[in-house]
């Protein structure tokens, strides 16, 4: 018979290795999330006050990315949304990475905070750079 020491040590190791688990073991993603996926900036994002963002996707498991911000790692899916914006979510851990045309930005859902703001892929900073100095309006062309 397993002492309350060693039955206790078996249900903290077994809900350890519940907790990482990765989130997308649930069931599969909608071909609405799989689009998504495909419009996501991979690779190292560079962000506010000189910090750093690494996203990649996950091997194996496609429209799954993984996410390295200081020394967290996110397991993120994304989600359908109205806007056109990308915004893929770590629900267990209430993480949320949102990006649109000129930045992207990491928000603790949880808390309503941001955690980092002013990401720019290269791909991002490419196309916000024609807007520099504007207020991101075209001049109206007279008729």
């Amino acid at each position: 018979m397993p002492t309350l020491p060693r039955l206790l040590t078996f249900v903290a190791s077994a809900a350890l290795l519940l907790t990482l688990q990765p989130a997308m073991a649930a069931e599969p993603l909608s071909a609405g999330q799989l689009e998504a996926a495909a419009r996501v900036f991979t690779g190292s994002v560079d962000c506010e006050f000189s910090q750093k963002i690494s996203l990649k996707p996950l091997e194996g498991t496609p429209g799954h990315f993984q996410l390295t911000y200081k020394k967290a790692t996110y397991t993120l899916v994304p989600q359908e949304t109205t806007t056109g914006a990308v915004r893929l979510e770590d629900p267990r851990a209430g993480v949320v990475w949102l990006q649109i045309p000129a930045k992207s930005m990491l928000m603790n859902a949880k808390l309503g905070q941001r955690m980092v703001d002013s990401c720019q892929h290269a791909e991002q900073r490419a196309s916000a750079a024609p807007m520099e100095g504007s207020i991101g309006i075209a001049a109206a062309t007279p008729r």
